[in-house]
């Protein structure tokens, strides 16, 4: 069977050119068709608030700015998770959101 085939391309070497030609053009145009996502987005709908207040400890700044921001987050729509750190003269606050949730709608929260 494979005989056959390399019969028949070598007899017929314009058809086979004109085949791989459009092929190439064919793959070409689903090249430039297919949308690419090469890595889909498959993480929960996160929002991280971080705040600084330079060279205050951590309790100072987990009294006033983590605190405050996590309890007011906890009470947001939509809302799992709400996560704060505190570190000196920095905190870090994450607030995961519900599945199927919009980042923008999130965002404004």
């Amino acid at each position: 069977m494979i005989a056959k085939i390399i019969e028949y391309s070598a007899r017929n070497k314009f058809i086979i050119f004109l085949l791989v030609g459009f092929l190439c053009i064919w793959g070409y145009w689903a090249l430039k068709q297919t949308p690419l996502d090469a890595i889909p987005d498959l993480s929960d709908t996160q929002v991280i608030i971080f705040t600084e207040w330079p060279g205050r400890s951590p309790d100072l700044v987990e009294d006033q700015i983590t605190y405050p921001i996590t309890s007011t987050l906890l009470a947001a729509p939509k809302v799992q998770v709400v996560r704060g750190f505190s570190f000196l003269g920095t905190s870090f606050i994450y607030a995961i959101f519900e599945e199927g949730t919009d980042i923008y709608w999130a965002r404004s929260r």
